[in-house]
């Protein structure tokens, strides 16, 4: 049968540039007549479309269905040979990244705007991942984008539209469709990577003293905590909350940290439950918390990394290296120092990790804006990390029968050794774009001037004083490719070893969000007290110094942040 291929004519929009997170508007914006189709001609005539194998999933959010559909047309008509994709069009990141490299796609569009808020008011997003399961890198996602801004027209194929939710093979127009189950692929994925009779055995065997409590915001994640903690560890239906994936999100913000996932929070404090743990619309993000502690991701990745050979699939393949983005805390680096191991600072952005992995360079790494990841996949994967912790944990109480290790223990063991990298991190969302970029602007001048330099700034609530070293505006040359990334952050470094970082960032859809990131180290001599003491008590000084020398209240027009990252002790001690 003959299929008649349509072209529609167009005209380009403006602002389709996407990054490594991709396109991310308002869904009104993404509804606009051809606006949507046009990015997805932009994607097809940016690779080799015709015969070419697509994973097609996302995080469930509102306009994804219909997006899916949009896919189909445009993508048989320009010769896409197969189409994978998640039953009812969903399919959380990682498990798409997974299913790229399994099943040897040619690469992958995901529809989510990862951890922003859902709706037919709040966010959508299409994003381009390549062969080896990772977000597309600068060279095609640019190459996206030139054409975005010449496009004339578009090509369609009419046809019914496939039911989405009824897995099994079927076509569109001359392109083969497979529906396939979201969840089954990744959960064999980590059966593989982890011990999973180990940790079942550690939960049953201490089901009244260590409860879990995973919450899934309504994101993707929801059906895929099921199927692990539920259906395969056997725990209770009350392990997990929230886990409906919602195309709005309930309403919610999908984001786990501590501001927004705070009815992980409540719950774990009021009910006192040993491990919490939540994960974001699209599961690449997680965080872990416990009665009376909260992990910081930078220290999260610190601790899988140390405890790394306690996980299967590390003992059978070993460690081949370790890496952070630069924002994050240096945690990581005292691990690696301390095992011998290679180890990297890298700009935010998974694309980094993965060249280092696939030429084989890197094994773990994370960012401080809850993603953790390995090299089972490209992407941050916010149930690896949750599944990562535990089997640490069921490993470490393997190994101390008597006494009971949670997270404030492995917390505590860490800091013994390697101390702590005192961290917090000021997000600043929907700002003045005009305000954000004469903060930069400032930043730079004193870069440029050295105007800064060995200027000594003086708290006013703790009295101290904080000398300049250095400001630096980080860069990185790709080890692997050569390619060099400019203008990351302003980076202040102080003579005592501490420093702050303020960055841009280009992941909402709307104004634009100011990041100020602060870390001070305390060597594993200062003692259990010091180590253990208020974070925020501990940097209030540091911060002060860094809103001056900014001018960020003035600039941002803002007195407080949107949400504030810290690594505490709820209860103020071990």
């Amino acid at each position: 049968m003959g299929y008649q291929v349509k072209e529609i004519s167009t005209k380009p929009f403006d602002g389709q540039k996407p990054g490594t997170s991709g396109l991310r508007k308002r869904v009104k914006v993404f509804q606009q007549e051809h606006y949507t189709e046009n990015f997805i001609q932009a994607i097809l005539d940016s690779i080799k479309a015709d015969g070419a194998t697509l994973v097609i999933g996302g995080d469930g959010r509102y306009f994804s269905p219909e997006t899916v559909q949009t896919i189909l047309k445009i993508g048989s008509a320009n010769g896409v040979k197969k189409l994978i994709i998640g039953k009812d069009s969903i399919l959380s990141t990682p498990a798409a990244s997974n299913v790229i490299r399994k099943y040897k796609a040619d690469g992958g569009i995901l529809l989510t705007a990862s951890h922003n808020p859902g709706g037919p008011n709040n966010d959508f997003g299409i994003k381009y991942n390549v062969s080896n399961g990772g977000p597309a890198p600068e060279n095609v996602t640019n190459k996206i984008y030139e054409i975005t801004k010449t496009i004339q027209k578009y090509k369609v194929i009419e046809a019914d539209p496939v039911d989405l939710s009824v897995i099994g093979k079927t076509s569109y127009g001359p392109t083969e469709v497979q529906i396939i189950d979201s969840v089954a692929d990744y959960v064999e994925l980590l059966q593989d990577i982890f011990d999973f009779q180990l940790i079942k055995d550690f939960l049953q065997n201490n089901a009244s003293s260590f409860r879990i409590l995973f919450d899934g915001l309504h994101g993707v994640t929801g059906p895929y905590a099921r199927a692990i903690l539920v259906d395969t560890l056997g725990l209770p239906e009350a392990s997990i909350q929230n886990c409906v994936a919602l195309p709005d999100f309930g309403g919610g913000h999908p984001d786990p940290n501590l501001t927004y996932a705070h009815s992980l929070v409540e719950v774990v404090e009021a009910k006192n439950i040993q491990f919490g743990a939540a994960s974001d619309g699209d599961g690449d993000r997680n965080m872990i918390y416990g009665k009376g502690a909260f992990v910081t991701p930078s220290d999260s990745v610190a601790i899988i990394a140390d405890w790394a050979h306690v996980i299967p699939y590390f003992k059978k393949g070993g460690v081949k290296g370790l890496a952070r983005s630069m924002p994050t805390s240096k945690a990581i680096d005292l691990v690696a120092q301390k095992k011998g191991l290679e180890y990297f600072e890298v700009p935010t952005g998974w694309k980094f990790f993965g060249n280092l992995m696939d030429a084989g360079r890197l094994s773990i790494c994370g960012e401080e804006s809850f993603g953790t990841g390995s090299d089972h996949i490209r992407e941050k994967d916010g149930i690896w990390a949750i599944m990562a912790w535990l089997n640490i944990i069921a490993a470490a109480n393997k190994e101390s029968p008597n006494e009971l290790i949670g997270i404030k223990e492995l917390l505590k063991m860490h800091y013994a050794v390697y101390g702590r990298s005192f961290f917090s991190r000021y997000d600043y969302e929907e700002v003045s774009s005009e305000g954000a970029n004469k903060l930069v602007a400032l930043l730079d001048g004193a870069i440029t001037s050295s105007s800064l330099a060995n200027k000594t700034y003086k708290s006013k609530s703790t009295n101290q004083d904080f000398t300049i070293a250095s400001v630096t505006n980080f860069s990185y040359t790709d080890p692997i490719d050569g390619s060099v990334s400019m203008n990351q952050g302003q980076v202040v470094l102080f003579d005592d070893g501490s420093r702050v970082v303020f960055r841009l960032s280009g992941t909402g859809s709307a104004g634009a969000t100011v990041r100020l990131y602060v870390e001070r180290y305390v060597g594993p001599e200062a003692g259990e007290k010091v180590l253990a003491g208020d974070t925020a008590e501990g940097l209030k000084g540091l911060i002060e110094v860094a809103l001056e020398i900014s001018n960020l209240k003035e600039f941002l027009g803002r007195d407080e942040p949107t949400v504030i990252t810290v690594s505490t002790f709820v209860d103020g001690d071990f």
